[in-house]
């Protein structure tokens, strides 16, 4: 499985056993795919030859692991760009990947359900995927989905949007944040935000606090996945990050050089959707959207 995001490329390599999903092999590149898509409305040139060279690597990762498919799953900077349908194209005709441009929607569904796979909350939870262009929030309970919803919020593009000194002015903070905030409450009602007893967050951004939490060199996924952040913690730690400059915050311990430029404003749409739905922690988890393509490629298989 591969998933083409706004801000990085990500790979898994996977055996699907008894509804579990076994990883064999795990990469991420950070491409920024989305790098100025906001404002032009089209993947740059010097973007798209990032991810093909990324691709170019996962396909020799993916043929030593003699894998039987291979599904790419697109999601946002893909589904903004009217250029969007020839990297999907150009994946298939060069690497053989079952490329497909997913919607919204479906990616919070297969989002939820690999977030899920091993965590069978039975009380409403809330599972935020912070992307680089679009974050999805879904509501469910067990297996079941009750409310999902595909923003427009993402660690790239509130970046370009409202981020234009180094270290952000406390005014551009201020304008991030409530962006963030006002499109949360415009697209979560809030008969469905009272109803949510935990949460679960997915993605760079939440595995990255946890990792500048933990103080972690290397990282450790098995350290980070199942980590409590807490509302206080993920606020600390925002405050601490954007008052570095972006030379400093790369060499902040636990937060991978490539994600220093986005991490303020994605840390901004966490520390937000915790206080919109009222949780005092949320649970950090390395199972994503990767994990729900695998399992819903082996049940379709």
């Amino acid at each position: 499985m591969v998933d083409v995001g706004t801000n990085s490329t990500r790979l898994l390599v996977a055996e699907v056993e008894e509804g579990g999903v076994r990883e064999l092999d795990r990469r991420t590149t950070v491409t920024r795919l989305g790098e100025g898509v906001d404002a032009a409305g089209r993947l740059g040139e010097a973007a798209i030859e990032r991810v093909l060279e990324a691709c170019a690597e996962y396909r020799g990762a993916i043929d030593d692991a003699g894998a039987e498919r291979v599904v790419a799953m697109l999601t946002s900077a893909v589904r903004d760009a009217a250029n969007g349908a020839e990297l999907e194209r150009e994946l298939e005709r060069r690497f053989g990947f079952e490329a497909q441009t997913i919607s919204g929607e479906r990616e919070a569904r297969l989002t939820y359900l690999g977030a899920t796979s091993v965590r069978h909350h039975e009380v409403p939870t809330l599972v935020l995927d912070i992307g680089g262009g679009s974050t999805e929030v879904v509501v469910g309970e067990g297996d079941s989905v009750q409310f999902f919803v595909s923003t427009q919020l993402g660690s790239v593009r509130h970046t370009e949007r409202h981020f234009h000194t180094d270290p952000p002015t406390p005014a551009e903070l201020e304008a991030c944040r409530a962006a963030a905030r006002a499109e949360l409450e415009a697209a979560v009602p809030r008969d469905v935000r009272e109803q949510v007893n935990e949460g679960i967050a997915v993605a760079g951004t939440p595995t990255s606090f946890a990792a500048v939490e933990l103080a972690l060199d290397p990282y450790d996924p098995e350290r980070v996945d199942g980590h409590h952040l807490t509302l206080a913690a993920c606020e600390r730690i925002l405050a601490e990050l954007a008052a570095l400059s972006l030379a400093e915050r790369r060499l902040v311990t636990g937060l991978h050089p490539d994600r220093a430029a986005t991490i303020v404003a994605g840390g901004t749409i966490l520390f937000e959707a915790m206080r919109l739905f009222d949780l005092d922690e949320i649970e950090v988890s390395e199972r994503d959207i990767l994990h729900g393509v695998a399992l819903e490629a082996a049940r379709n298989s």
